[in-house]
């Protein structure tokens, strides 16, 4: 999923021959996710139809300051600025970027862009004589030194038939780069985490094993808000059906708590946080059998042997990771988690009692109790996992703000 997902985008169009290709990069912000709304100026109307645009975004296209069918109806150019999270001005033409520095304000584009509140990316288009004339290199100084991002022209074959800079970015290209410059600016940049998610399960034969009812879904939400937040994430994940949401998320699957443990093991110290939501089985049948267990006998003893404690092997080997574990308890919770901390050199540990309604394996809500190395209880009201998982990445996000 990209970072653009669920991001509401203002589109704003000039009088450029590369308005043409706004109709292509309307889809490809689509397609990642946003919401796009479009403003023209009354010049890009020759090169595009509102009509297109409009099919594409789902929404109405703004190009004056009211409606020639209702001239007491006006565009609130104001409510637009607002309303987006972003504003992408493609193409910027040399007359609309030098509006946009001096505040000559004569159409409703840049009335909307004096009154945006959110970042602002341009991408220029031109020809290669008027990119580099000096009062469009003062225009690029000016915008950015407003704050605006700008966007590089590409090289190629431009309008005139000449060939050189001033050709706007390619409508992939400047998704990537709104996409680029947003994560580099998230929290959790450059960070890696490592999570567990799931059951494991421990074979008795070819056909049965021992597990238990945990989803996953609790790791994987944690794993999702962590990739928004910049990370590069990591889940070891046991056996289950549910795939990542995010397209910076890894996933390496195993089976057993002693192939989760060997994969911990290999990750864990290139990591700088390591959050372990697993439900991993504390122990394994001593002896697999290789064949399915005929029913014979009325009473049938499997003996078992204990796993190795992933959680507490890190909480061994850790020198600068941030460490959290997971308790599950039915008595003496609190109790029970502070010792947790303190026997596996925990950070901090997501309490769960399954005492509580709408907490526990298989249901969409969770609520928990966090708990730090320095004994702070913060109880959480009941919430949906992937609120428990938002919060548990702002502990993690607070940590290295410190």
């Amino acid at each position: 999923m990209s970072v653009l997902s669920g991001k509401k985008i203002l589109l704003g169009v000039s009088g450029g021959i590369a308005a043409y290709k706004t109709a292509t990069l309307v889809r490809l912000f689509i397609k990642a996710g946003a919401q796009v709304r479009v403003v023209m100026t009354p010049a890009s109307l020759d090169f595009v139809t509102p009509l297109t645009l409009a099919t594409l975004s789902k929404n109405p296209v703004y190009s004056s300051f009211y409606n020639e069918e209702d001239t007491a109806q006006w565009n609130n150019h104001v409510e637009l600025g607002l309303w987006a999270d972003f504003m992408v001005i493609a193409p910027a033409t040399a007359n609309t970027m030098s509006k946009m520095a001096n505040g000559n304000c004569d159409n409703l584009l840049i009335a909307t862009y004096l009154s945006a509140k959110c970042p602002v990316y341009f991408a220029p288009a031109m020809d290669l004589d008027m990119y580099k004339h000096p009062s469009t290199l003062h225009s690029f100084q000016q915008l950015q030194r407003f704050g605006n991002r700008m966007i590089p022209a590409e090289s190629g074959e431009l309008a005139s038939g000449l060939s050189g800079e001033g050709r706007m970015a390619e409508p992939e290209n400047i998704v990537a780069f709104i996409e680029k410059d947003i994560t580099s600016q998230l929290p959790l940049r450059g960070k890696k985490i490592l999570i567990t998610a799931g059951p494991t399960y421990e074979p008795i034969d070819p056909v049965r094993f021992i597990g238990n009812h945990s989803t996953g879904k609790m790791g994987f939400d944690i794993a999702d808000y962590a990739a928004q937040m910049g990370a590069e994430v990591i889940v070891v994940a046991g056996p289950t059906h549910l795939q990542p949401k995010q397209n910076n998320v890894h996933i390496q699957r195993v089976m057993t708590a002693e192939e989760m443990y060997e994969a911990c093991m290999e990750i864990y110290p290139t990591c700088d946080v390591a959050i372990c939501a697993a439900a991993v089985a504390d122990y394994r049948p001593k002896q697999q059998a290789k064949e399915k267990i005929k029913k014979k006998e009325d009473n049938f003893t499997i003996e078992l042997t204990k796993n190795k404690d992933i959680l507490a092997t890190l909480g061994a080997q850790k020198k600068q990771q941030m460490l959290i574990g997971f308790a599950l308890e039915t008595e003496n919770e609190i109790a029970n988690a502070q010792l947790k901390i303190q026997k596996k050199n925990l950070d901090l540990i997501v309490l769960n009692s399954l005492r509580d309604s709408g907490a526990g394996f298989g249901t969409p809500t969770n609520k928990v109790t966090f708990i730090n190395k320095a004994n702070e209880i913060e109880p959480l009201e009941l919430k949906s996992k992937e609120a428990v998982a938002q919060d548990i990445i702002d502990k993690v996000i607070q940590y290295y703000e410190v």
